[in-house]
């Protein structure tokens, strides 16, 4: 039997599988996330994102296409899917209680992650003053979704077939609340470093973020109550 013939004959060796390929992604995703918040998109290089990661330039291309493909990866994956968020309190069962608590566990859940919260909020402040176009994208299909179902929590609770500017005021004063466990996080550590160190301690913060919400809430009923003295504050004077 001919060289030609023994080689067709035996069958070729099973390609080793890549059990680093997760891996690799995850680091490329990390190095991304520090790099893009420190310096900015324009200003990081390919080359020194896969060093950073210690993998092989061309896995950017094969986990993200392009630089800007791993870029949005960066930008939207770590904190999670909006539906996912929506889903800890959207659901038209819950009282009003359970939802606010699923809201801002949603919030609080990514500050358990360390770093990875503080570097993605700066990312996203970096975002909107060097746009790529992907803050645009968050607002629409990030933000507002969660906004609307948030208000959809807030008409079931007062029994509105639509909301008005008084829901919408009261919506984005509860989001306020856990917004500013991100913006403020750095400040709180400095000034109450306490109030943020542990799982517990953001626990803590969740049932009181409800506890105060709650409270806004109640507000807002005696305000919309027949007997509330018409008292609304005057409009700018010109």
């Amino acid at each position: 039997m001919s060289t030609a013939a023994t080689a067709s004959a035996t069958p070729e060796p099973a390609r080793p599988t890549r059990h680093d390929g997760e891996a690799s992604r995850a680091r490329l995703l990390q190095s991304g996330l520090r790099l893009f918040a420190q310096q900015g998109f324009s200003k990081t290089s390919t080359r020194e994102l896969a060093e950073d990661a210690g993998v092989n330039i061309a896995s950017i291309s094969y986990y993200f296409g392009d630089k800007a493909g791993l870029y949005r990866a960066v930008f939207f994956e770590p904190l999670g899917s909006p539906q996912d968020d929506i889903a800890r309190y959207g659901g038209a069962e819950l009282s009003l209680a359970q939802a606010l608590a699923g809201f801002y566990a949603g919030f609080l859940e990514p500050l358990k992650q360390g770093d990875t919260a503080r570097l993605c909020m700066k990312l996203h402040f970096r975002e909107m003053l060097e746009p790529t176009g992907l803050w645009e994208e968050e607002i629409a299909h990030g933000i507002k979704p969660m906004h609307d179902a948030l208000l959809a929590v807030l008409c079931r609770h007062f029994g509105a077939a639509q909301p008005d500017d008084e829901l919408r005021r009261l919506a984005v004063c509860i989001a306020g609340l856990g917004v500013h466990m991100h913006v403020g996080h750095d400040v709180i550590n400095q000034i109450a470093p306490a109030l943020n160190q542990g799982c517990e301690a953001l626990d803590r913060w969740t049932e009181r973020l409800v506890m105060f919400a709650v409270a806004m809430v109640e507000a807002e009923t005696r305000r919309r109550s027949p007997a509330a003295a018409p008292n609304e504050p005057r409009g700018c004077q010109a």
